[in-house]
């Protein structure tokens, strides 16, 4: 099947054909880090990771670019309050980033332009679409001029120019004095008293956030690239915005061949926001499940549907991950791993691994078909049937492992095992002694005295699982 995936600007699945053969070039918008990371950050992070990994294991040679935008109203704002530099505010959450996704799983792009290090190629950039007539200064910044490209309007979102509320140009509350137009956009602004500037024909200041992410894409991948991606809350105004000011700068079209969108985050029913008190900075979340558990609870719906995030969610999540993780233990453990082409069901299981990842990078059905894997492992686990356990060890450490990026590397699991063991050897007397007595207070209808036993092996992080063949226990 072949590799199709959901181009918002066309508002279709397209068959992926790329403008070198055998390469991708992907450019996603990153973060603006003036605040630890959210989880809306993760959600994107492993969804263009995955859909990196993936176009990698397909055979592609992939340079992917993400970027920082590091200069912003709301960095500046809070370098201001803490009186401290800008680039302090910015550093210390581009680490905090970089922290949080390394223990996500989340490979590194191939390069992290930054748009303090770019000033030269935006002026640049604005002084070409000012010469092609596109773009005007005035006595705050320089402005684009939307009515000189009308037919540009809404190609990723459908809007026209007549359903555009006024100020809806520009990020900042500010719409700008100089502006012909409500709809016209910032390119540049002139620095306010206090903030920081960059010298430029038209006086200092800094970019405007839409003409960023122009430059830095065309820098990396080129006059024209395959594929950029973002969240859907960029469509409009800031992508829509980077195909004015590309194309007419360039002047051909299409500038990208490829726009693709990841879903948002919405918790309890609701956008994620400070203002309501519902925000998850991505350290928060780690500190209720294992950092893979969130990334298996977040890939668990398409990329390009919302996420309904909550606790309960979240802890289910954890629940089917924390299965999937003791079955691979297990069975890597015990037996290790050996070819699984030789097995028809783990054959049909890739095909249909592949075709939901081909199908718009589907890693709900991926997952599905991951956990018909766990289960058709846990029963050969039982029947003691080698050779298939070492083929769904392996088949699962090339799709669930190096693509889904759910599973941590082998030597890691092998010593949490072992050290789980040496934790239960450390309680095992205790343990059956409680056990032990549980049985007699079940044996004598007792419920309040076993359950007051079951509350201590709790306690000490016992979890007692009753079977056909009496009590099983296993630390939480």
């Amino acid at each position: 099947m072949a590799l199709r995936l959901y181009d918002t600007r066309s508002r279709s699945k397209r068959i992926l054909e790329t403008l070198v053969e055998g390469e991708v070039g992907i450019y996603v918008c990153g973060i603006t880090p003036y605040s630890p990371s959210h989880i809306g950050h993760a959600r994107q992070a492993i969804a263009f990771d995955i859909i990196v990994r993936w176009l990698r294991k397909s055979g592609f040679l992939v340079n992917h670019i993400t970027n920082f935008t590091d200069i912003d109203d709301k960095i500046i704002r809070i370098a201001n309050e803490e009186n401290i530099d800008f680039l302090d505010v910015a550093n210390r959450n581009i680490d905090d980033y970089f922290e949080v996704m390394d223990l996500l799983n989340v490979n590194r792009a191939d390069s992290y332009p930054r748009v303090t290090e770019t000033i030269p190629e935006i002026i640049d950039m604005i002084a070409k679409l000012i010469e092609n007539g596109n773009a005007y200064s005035s006595h705050d910044g320089v402005y684009f001029e939307i009515n000189t490209a009308p037919e540009k309007y809404g190609q990723l979102t459908g809007q026209t120019l007549e359903m555009v509320r006024e100020g809806a140009g520009g990020r900042v509350s500010e719409t700008g004095t100089g502006k012909k137009n409500h709809r016209d956009f910032a390119l540049w602004k002139i620095a306010k008293p206090g903030e920081p500037y960059w010298s430029s024909p038209w006086g200092d200041g800094r970019p405007g956030w839409h003409i960023e992410c122009s430059v830095m894409s065309l820098q990396h991948l080129g006059e024209k690239f395959d594929i950029h991606g973002g969240g859907s809350d960029l469509m409009f105004p800031h992508h829509e915005a980077e195909i004015f000011q590309s194309e007419c700068c360039l002047n051909h079209d299409p500038v990208v061949q490829y726009w693709i969108h990841n879903g948002m985050i919405n918790v309890d029913g609701e956008k994620m926001s400070k203002s309501l008190g519902n925000f998850w900075t991505i350290r928060d979340a780690i500190s209720k499940v294992h950092p893979l558990e969130l990334r298996y609870c977040l890939i668990n719906a398409p990329y390009r549907q919302p996420v309904e995030f909550n606790d309960v969610m979240l802890q289910d999540s954890s629940s089917h991950y924390r299965k999937l993780l003791a079955t691979y233990g297990e069975a890597l453990s015990n037996y290790g791993k050996t070819n699984w082409k030789n097995s028809s069901f783990l054959q049909q299981a890739e095909l249909e691994f592949s075709n939901g990842m081909n199908d718009d990078f589907n890693t709900r059905v991926a997952i599905v078909e991951v956990q018909t894997v766990v289960k058709y492992l846990r029963e050969k686990l039982d029947s003691n049937l080698e050779d298939e356990i070492s083929a769904c060890v392996s088949w699962l450490s090339e799709f669930a492992g190096k693509v889904l990026g759910i599973l941590p590397d082998d030597e890691v699991i092998r010593k949490n095992i072992l050290d789980v063991e040496n934790e239960k050897m450390k309680i095992h007397d205790q343990v059956m002694d409680l056990i032990e007595q549980r049985q007699i207070a079940r044996n004598n209808k007792d419920w309040d005295n076993a359950d007051q036993i079951r509350d201590k092996l709790n306690h000490i992080g016992v979890v007692v699982e009753d079977s056909p063949n009496g009590p099983i226990w296993k630390l939480k």
